[in-house]
């Protein structure tokens, strides 16, 4: 069974992207290294802040659909509901040479 998850990514001053993908680091690692041309890499939204695990696609899909449709307000009530810091979650996944 496949795992979907619904993540967002912030910048250093807190701009804010929602997406989703089944393989979390890769995609992660993709927007920190600035592979994935558009919004993440021109506002350098390389910190994973939040993420949620879903065993079905659709659900994923609703979900980010649903947190894309938040105001920015909504949205950080939900990072800092799970993450108070805004801690980069990914910080201890990939070799930052």
């Amino acid at each position: 069974m496949k795992t979907f998850y619904v993540y967002i990514m912030a910048g250093k001053f807190r701009t804010l992207y929602t997406g989703g993908t089944y393989n979390l680091e890769r995609r992660v690692l993709q927007h920190q290294r600035k592979l994935l041309p558009g919004f993440t890499s021109q506002y350098n939204l390389n910190r994973l802040v939040y993420f949620e695990t879903f065993g079905e696609v659709r659900a994923a899909i609703q979900r980010e659909k649903q947190i894309k449709g938040w105001l920015r307000a909504r949205k950080a009530a939900l990072i800092v509901s799970q993450n108070p810091t805004w801690r980069d979650l990914s910080e201890d996944w990939f070799d930052k040479k």
